[in-house]
């Protein structure tokens, strides 16, 4: 699954690795599960925050566009008598 999305930035196994390493010596091993809490807490709100919109969104159409459209109800003339 991740293969292939490194494979699209040339990343291959040892270039993976390394970047651990160096990820690994500038924060340190107790810092690094915080980096990826916040980073997950931040990927979840993004993805709550687009669901909104798109639920929000989805009411404008229905709204715009839906069946539950309100008209006026159409006012009935009575038939004009004919001349005589």
């Amino acid at each position: 699954m991740y293969g292939n999305m490194f494979l699209i930035f040339g990343l291959g196994t040892t270039e993976i690795i390394l970047i651990v390493l160096v990820v690994l010596l500038l924060f340190g091993g107790k810092k690094i599960p915080e980096l990826m809490r916040g980073i997950g807490k931040g990927i979840k709100s993004f993805k709550d925050g687009t669901a909104g919109v798109e639920e929000e969104l989805k009411d404008i159409s229905s709204d715009k566009y839906g069946s539950e459209k309100k008209s006026a109800p159409e006012k009935k003339t009575p038939p004009s008598e004919p001349a005589g």
